[in-house]
């Protein structure tokens, strides 16, 4: 009876304010990926070596994000900061590639567009928004200033999910066939909403309930809503990007994996000439 009324209310909150005319807002989001039991590969490494390989994951993995939305539209793009140039000049790209990109999505049409770069060519990847089963849980907390209510769905994800990211691949020519043999895998996504902002947006892919995604826990990764902003007096237009090769997420995932394959092979074989040792 309790959830009955709840979903009343909810629904209430949401029809009254979701479409309000030039309702536009602003949430900031800090994401961050437990490194606990990372796996390095099999690689032998120093503890010195090991510190310096997850202190370089982490700066690609946690960054900082912006969400601007509207009654339908929203972008989520990683937050402009200076960075130390690197040695191979890929600055904050994770081995050659926008880990991030750059993502818009369409509530009205439920697709999505997401621009990334992999070693310099843009892709434009145009594909349909995942719709997440989402049930209602009973659980409430404050984020903010925010009161919150808890979700929880099932997700798929791939090996090269940033989400369950495990370390670089292993050296070892027989682990290749292992590693062929990875299907995707189902993970818990818990989030929290609050249905005082009404719109049914959130950080990344996740949308779909009766207000704003404050946090997610997926995999090792949480994402935590930090600061928001509302009905701004300047209000800031939602372009949705052009530049790039237009791809299903299909299609950009297969380039992809062929991509990380094509650094695997290098890798491994600039070990084995290392192994050689001098002449």
């Amino acid at each position: 009876m309790k959830k009955g009324i709840l979903a009343v209310v909810l629904y209430m909150f949401f029809i009254a304010f979701a479409y309000a005319q030039d309702f536009q807002g602003k949430a900031v989001y800090q994401s961050k990926t437990s490194m606990a039991d990372f796996d390095f590969g099999g690689r032998q490494m120093s503890e010195e070596q090991k510190k310096r390989v997850l202190a370089r994951i982490k700066s690609n993995l946690e960054k900082t994000f912006v969400l601007t939305f509207d009654k339908s539209t929203a972008s989520y793009l990683e937050e402009e900061k200076l960075e130390a140039p690197s040695v191979n000049g890929s600055g904050g790209r994770f081995g050659g590639f926008n880990t991030s990109g750059k993502l818009y999505k369409d509530l009205k049409n439920k697709t999505y567009t997401n621009q990334k770069e992999m070693f310099g060519k843009f892709f434009l990847i145009q594909d349909n928004l995942e719709t997440f089963q989402w049930v209602m849980g009973s659980e409430t907390k404050q984020i903010g200033n925010y009161l919150c209510y808890k979700a929880t769905a099932t997700k798929t994800v791939s090996a090269t999910d940033a989400t369950t990211f495990r370390g670089p691949p292993r050296r070892d020519s027989e682990d290749d066939e292992e590693e062929k043999k990875e299907e995707p895998t189902e993970i818990e996504v818990t989030a929290w909403f609050t249905p005082e902002i009404p719109i049914s947006q959130g950080p990344g892919e996740y949308w779909g309930l009766p207000g704003l995604i404050l946090e997610v826990s997926a995999g090792k990764t949480i994402v935590l809503c930090t600061k928001i902003v509302l009905n701004a007096s300047e209000k800031e237009e939602i372009d949705f990007p052009t530049k790039g090769k237009k791809v299903t997420q299909a299609e950009y995932d297969k380039t992809l994996t062929e991509k990380m394959k094509e650094m695997r092979e290098r890798f491994q074989g600039g070990n084995r000439g290392n192994d050689r040792g001098p002449r």
